[in-house]
């Protein structure tokens, strides 16, 4: 039997437990016009001045989103309910002075936009990005925190999250990193789960949460898709993370009411979309659960030493999101293909889209995949209100990443490796032990694999410069041709041709393109074309096709009132096309046909 002295000091030991944990509810009576009612408690307060806050920066996003300007009606009282004295340092930021060790706020957020970085609350549900709902203190953020969830039963509703149940209608989160990592999908949603078996024997659940107008039969062929993504993308590290409570949770909200968009957390994953099942989702929205799964390893465990810890008071910048994003981005349609949920031929097509995005743009020649991995503090969902040059200056590190992903790819494949083996190099190098890596890590780590030469070459010309790999050369040992349009002009220009704006550059020029050679740019209404009216009513790509590459044509156009006139001399167009060679007439060898059955991994 335990002596009186230790039943005591277990006692005291549960009753500091229990006082060391910071409290909220949420509740939403108003939910029809957006709106919760939060409040929180934080016990043993010891400063004079007790700080709470807003996140200005939310978990997979890297730039700022001021969730404070939602934020009204907020009040603090002590212990007795006696209200407390507030001040504001600045716009994210409240500090409470005259309490007497135990402070509760509460306050009304209103909520309206359903993606993976906002919240939404309307009577079909309360959509929770936990960054944009609820207040946390700097201080105690090593503290357990409990959330009492106060669901509106008339509506249904349930409650899904990465957050272990406590009781009742009450989750918990070990410090607040994982709380505000979880977000939180309140609904009369439908949900699915199965368990994926490892080779060591261990199983771990896969839990698929959906909330959408459709039926139980269109969930349940969805789930079956969905399932097959994550058994292919085990296949390329061998196993799944050690999940922590042992499962993983997809929240799925594909209602007219949301915002598309995707994001990954660690044990979770939002996926919002304005498509149904029924119109287009059973498909289209399988891109996101693919890219977003894949995560769970590249990102969330195989973790970029600048965003560990998250800072959720400054923007989090990274020159690793060309690895982190881009390489997640290579596996998006690749694991879709391999998986039998799109064709060989459907994926190799869709290539030339992102290829032309990154081949033809002017942007390399002022960053290289690091430095635009640094400019996401200013495009992740950034907004500001001054017009910039992204069209010249930008390729998205997600895109750039897939593009020099499928490089690595198809070079390792030459050389009898694959990207694969590589990943599950840097899997159990650095993911599986939780070892934040840097951009020299995962260059020692290729070298290891591949060979030093190869890997420094690899860093050297494609990742500390913005060279690009010969992908004709690649495409060929796959049986892909790359293919230039050399028959069809280009001018240079995105071109309105609505009633409204016809005639309209709507976007800048590209440097090198004749629009710009020409002095063209968004902004300018063309007027007339050799001396002819605009062609209204016809796009402006099947207007030129009547031309021929070297044509020289006469641009009357409209600049701040006053008109002007240039010429535009027709150029090739810069685009490719990726096709199968069979596709073209041409029988690949076997040795060729062999090399794309074990990248597609198909029969």
């Amino acid at each position: 039997m335990k002596s009186i002295a230790q039943i005591i000091l277990l006692f005291l030991t549960l009753q500091y437990t229990l006082a060391q944990t910071n409290t909220y509810s949420i509740s939403f009576e108003n939910a029809i016009h957006h709106e919760a009612v939060i409040s929180a408690t934080f016990p043993e307060v010891t400063t004079e001045i007790f700080t709470v806050q807003m996140s200005r920066s939310s978990p997979g996003r890297y730039a700022l989103h001021e969730f404070a300007k939602n934020i009204y009606n907020f009040k603090a009282t002590d212990s007795e309910g006696n209200n407390l004295v507030v001040t504001r340092p600045n716009p994210y930021q409240w500090n409470i002075s005259g309490h007497d060790g135990t402070v509760t706020i509460s306050y009304t957020l209103f909520a309206d936009r359903g993606d993976g970085t906002y919240s939404q609350i309307d009577e079909t549900h309360a959509h929770l990005n936990i960054p944009a709902t609820f207040m946390f203190s700097p201080e105690f953020s090593d503290r357990k925190i409990e959330v009492n969830f106060r669901l509106r039963e008339d509506l249904n509703w349930k409650i899904a999250t990465q957050m272990p149940l406590s009781n009742g209608t009450t989750y918990t989160a070990p410090n607040l990193q994982y709380f505000m990592d979880s977000p939180t999908e309140l609904s009369n949603f439908g949900i699915r789960e199965f368990e994926v078996l490892e080779k060591d024997g261990r199983k771990k659940n896969i839990q698929f949460v959906l909330h959408h107008n459709g039926t139980e039969e269109e969930l349940n062929t969805y789930f079956e898709k969905v399932k097959s993504i994550v058994l292919e993308e085990q296949k390329v590290y061998g196993e799944l993370p050690d999940f922590d409570y042992n499962t993983y949770t997809f929240l799925a909200c594909y209602i007219p009411n949301a915002s598309g968009d995707g994001m990954e957390h660690r044990n979770s994953t939002i996926l919002t979309s304005i498509r149904s099942l029924a119109n287009g989702g059973m498909k289209n929205n399988l891109g996101t659960v693919s890219h977003e799964f894949f995560h769970s390893w590249n990102v969330e465990r195989i973790r970029p030493k600048t965003l560990e810890p998250f800072n959720f008071e400054e923007a989090n910048m990274s020159g690793e999101l060309w690895f982190a994003e881009g390489f997640t981005s290579y596996y998006t349609n690749l694991i879709l293909c391999r998986a039998k949920l799109i064709s060989a031929e459907e994926y190799v097509e869709d290539l030339s889209g992102t290829f032309n995005y990154v081949w033809n743009s002017p942007a390399r020649q002022f960053f290289n995949p690091i430095e635009m991995s640094y400019q996401a503090p200013f495009v992740d969902a950034a907004t500001s209100v001054d017009p910039v040059n992204r069209e010249n200056t930008f390729i998205s590190y997600y895109s750039y990443g897939s593009i020099l992903g499928l490089a690595l790819d198809l070079s390792l494949r030459e050389k009898g490796l694959n990207l694969d083996d590589y990943m599950k190099l840097v899997w159990n190098s650095f993911g599986k032990k939780e070892i934040p890596y840097t951009i020299e890590n995962l260059k020692v780590s290729l070298n290891a694999y591949a060979g030093k030469e190869f890997g420094e070459h690899f860093f050297d010309k494609y990742i500390y410069k913005s060279q690009m790999p010969d992908y004709k050369s690649l495409f060929a040992t796959v049986g892909v041709d790359l293919i230039q349009d050399d028959t069809t002009p280009y001018f240079g220009a995105a071109i309105a041709t609505n009633d409204d704006l016809f005639g309209e550059i709507q976007r800048n020029t590209a440097i090198g393109s004749p629009a710009y050679i020409a002095g063209l740019d968004k902004g300018d209404v063309i007027t007339a074309i050799n001396n002819q009216p605009f062609p209204n009513g016809v796009s402006f790509q099947d207007f030129l096709k009547k031309f021929h590459i070297g044509d020289e044509l006469k641009i009357d156009f409209l600049r701040f009132e006053t008109i002007k006139s240039t010429k535009v001399r027709l150029t090739t167009s810069p685009n490719y096309r990726t096709e199968l060679v069979e596709k073209n007439g041409e029988k690949p060898v076997k040795k060729v046909l062999n090399n794309r059955k074990a990248w597609l991994k198909i029969e």
